[in-house]
């Protein structure tokens, strides 16, 4: 009995001695951490960019906002690589993802959109709010993904949308219109693609997304002023993005 008791209590040894073992060390808990902090970071970003939009500095606040973009690209596989999730179990990078990308993607570009111009003076308030309101909902849908990556209705991203209406410049009743669309498509289950996520023609996708952000470059250092062949190509990926699974599927339906 006393030798069943003895391997029992070395067993028990052995199995806390591999859990120790597979516990992170500080320093991987450190690197793990800082990813979230660098998440964090696109925070800061929008405050940089919603300074330059109070002074009106359009160029300069679209320019902040393509930084945190970036910040919220390459985060992700970062995490992944690092396997934040369990390293820093108490932290949740999902929730802090959402926040990040509630002001760069929705509450910066919504104060640009409103305080800019762009739209009819009795209308810009009201849209306002109402792209933060529709934009909430979405953030808090579980269903605002497909199951093959495609987002379903419009998907807030009004960082690209303030960016077309400041490069298309249409006069406030045509942009007022688009903006109010754009509020009822959040609802709408039409599927738009995600450019890095939906695997069907990545390398198409990934091709004309590194030629838009050349244009977008361009456009900026222009400070909106570009031609016509630009403002086309812009156009054009944003069409892409937004219709190519709905075009797909017309073409499919008639094959």
């Amino acid at each position: 009995m006393a030798d069943v008791q003895t391997g029992l209590i070395l067993i028990a040894e052995a199995m806390d001695s591999q859990e120790d073992s597979l516990k992170p060390t500080p320093v991987i808990r450190a690197a793990a951490f800082s990813v979230h902090v660098f998440t964090a970071f696109g925070g800061a970003l929008a405050l940089l960019a919603m300074l330059e939009a109070v002074r009106e500095h359009w160029a300069a606040m679209f320019q902040w906002l393509g930084v945190a973009l970036i910040v919220d690209a390459i985060d992700g596989p970062i995490a992944r690589r690092l396997d934040v999730k369990n390293v820093q179990p108490n932290w949740s990078g999902d929730v802090l993802d959402l926040v990040v990308d509630f002001v760069t993607y929705v509450f910066v570009p919504a104060y640009a959109i409103v305080a800019s111009g762009l739209l009819l003076p009795v209308a810009a308030p009201l849209l306002g709010i109402a792209i933060i309101v529709t934009s909430a909902l979405y953030f808090a849908d579980l269903r605002m993904k497909a199951d093959d990556n495609h987002f379903r209705g419009f998907p807030a991203l009004w960082n690209a949308a303030a960016f077309y209406l400041f490069l298309l410049h249409w006069p406030p009743v045509l942009s007022t219109l688009l903006v109010a669309a754009l509020v009822v498509l959040t609802f709408i289950p039409f599927h738009v693609l995600h450019p890095v996520r939906v695997v069907r023609l990545r390398w198409l996708t990934l091709s004309l997304i590194a030629i838009w952000a050349l244009l977008g470059l361009y456009t900026l250092e222009m400070d909106f002023r570009v031609g016509p062949v630009a403002t086309i190509a812009l156009c054009a990926i944003a069409l892409w993005i937004t219709f190519s699974d709905a075009l797909i599927r017309l073409v499919k339906s008639f094959a």
